[in-house]
């Protein structure tokens, strides 16, 4: 596969996120709004001045008027659309496409997810009919089954990789514990993650991320008009989307160990963002942790290990906040939990203040002082062997 890209073309000039947690008092309208206001005022435009919105929901709404109606829009497009987990990453990559074809001048991409009201958890839609060959599982008993399928391809002992588990868990509770944003705000030992209450398989309660509420936007300029807005403006390096065949639940070739189409995103991404070694490139990395054996594959998939290895750099630390390439720094999904339109570009909006050197303190991450000034969104939708995948790449620079 090979794609072009679109490296260096486009800009993020403002970027808004609100809290994420439980929003009894707070409806979608309130929280697009919130959001899209922080946005138009990091960027310093207000909403007559987008041209096109894109609007990332999986269940707060069914029309461009679930934007347009809280925010009074005077006759703008707004497409609305969906894509799984990935959604709002989805609405990111086509703002993003229009803004580099021409046809528009500024663009929002926008998301948000209202699900504590409707008591419900992952995806808020009943399953399209099938010729029956899917998973009759939940999403946390399909994706406990990568636990012991890495145990076993890689002969690690289960009490190890309870450890693993555990340490991923810990870590991004660490990370969101000095995050105002996030839904959960409190270390939690590693004993207590440990000794949580079984979900499915070695799955505790603590290696699944939660449901909250939450809203995210950014304004995406030409490159060229970039500094018009601001003078840190965050550039698109590379956009992937990968659908993959869904074979997985049928294949006696799939081990349960990888998502194939992380790999293929990320090749893709790595590719147009000139990209070798993602792990030396790299400055941080906001990656889908739906639950915490995913994120684990994930670092191998993503190419930040080793086949194999994944699990000994988590407990060397190399993924903390302090190691060598930090991962989900802003406590992830299972900090922040997971409104699902809202979710990538939250991931986003971690590297924008990364990026810009506007994290607080107690957050910031060596890598950026050392130099380095790339980072990566993922997000996946699905589950495992049948899900699709985004990789994004950003840069504080343009290309020499």
């Amino acid at each position: 596969m090979a794609s072009s890209g679109i490296r260096d073309r486009v800009a993020i000039v403002g970027m808004g996120c609100t809290n994420f947690g439980e929003h009894w008092d707070k409806g979608a309208d309130d929280l697009l709004v919130d959001a899209a206001t922080a946005a138009f005022d990091s960027a310093g435009v207000t909403k007559d001045d987008i041209d096109a919105f894109w609007l990332g929901t999986m269940g707060s709404g069914i029309s461009g008027l679930t934007l347009s109606r809280p925010l009074r829009l005077d006759y703008k497009p707004v497409t609305r659309l969906e894509n799984m987990c990935a959604t709002g990453s989805e609405a990111f990559r086509n703002a993003c496409y229009a803004v580099a074809s021409g046809a528009i001048d500024v663009a929002m991409a926008i998301g948000v997810e209202k699900l504590k009201d409707g008591g419900f958890s992952g995806l808020v839609v009943s399953s399209p009919p099938s010729d029956g060959t899917g998973a009759e599982l939940t999403a946390p008993a399909l994706f406990s089954l990568l636990a012991p399928a890495y145990s076993n391809k890689y002969g690690v002992d289960p009490d190890e990789m309870k450890e693993v588990l555990t340490r991923i868990a810990w870590k991004n509770h660490y990370n969101g514990a000095r995050n105002p944003r996030a839904q959960f705000r409190r270390e939690v030992a590693k004993e207590t993650i440990a000794c949580s209450p079984i979900m499915a398989g070695q799955l505790g309660i603590f290696d699944c991320s939660g449901v909250s509420d939450g809203s995210a936007a950014a304004v995406i300029v030409r490159a060229e008009d970039a500094h018009r807005y601001t003078d840190k403006p965050i550039y698109v390096k590379g956009l992937s989307f990968i659908a993959g065949p869904a074979q997985g639940a049928v294949s006696n070739d799939y081990d349960f160990t990888t998502f194939p189409e992380i790999v293929r995103a990320a090749e893709d991404a790595y590719r147009q963002a000139g990209i070798d070694d993602p792990r030396a490139e790299l400055a941080m990395a906001e990656v889908h942790d739906c639950f915490t054996p995913t994120e684990l594959v994930i670092y191998e998939d993503l190419g930040f290990a080793e086949r194999g290895f994944g699990w000994k750099e988590a407990l060397a630390g190399t993924f903390d906040l302090d190691g060598e390439l930090p991962v989900n720094p802003d406590g992830g999904l299972k900090a922040f939990g997971h409104p699902i339109g809202a979710s990538g570009l939250r991931m986003l909006f971690e590297c924008w203040l990364q990026l810009r050197q506007e994290a607080p303190p107690e957050r910031t991450i060596k890598s950026i002082a050392a130099g380095r000034k790339l980072a990566l969104t993922h997000n996946l939708g699905g589950s495992p062997g049948e899900c699709v995948s985004f990789v994004s790449v950003v840069g504080s620079e343009p290309a020499a």
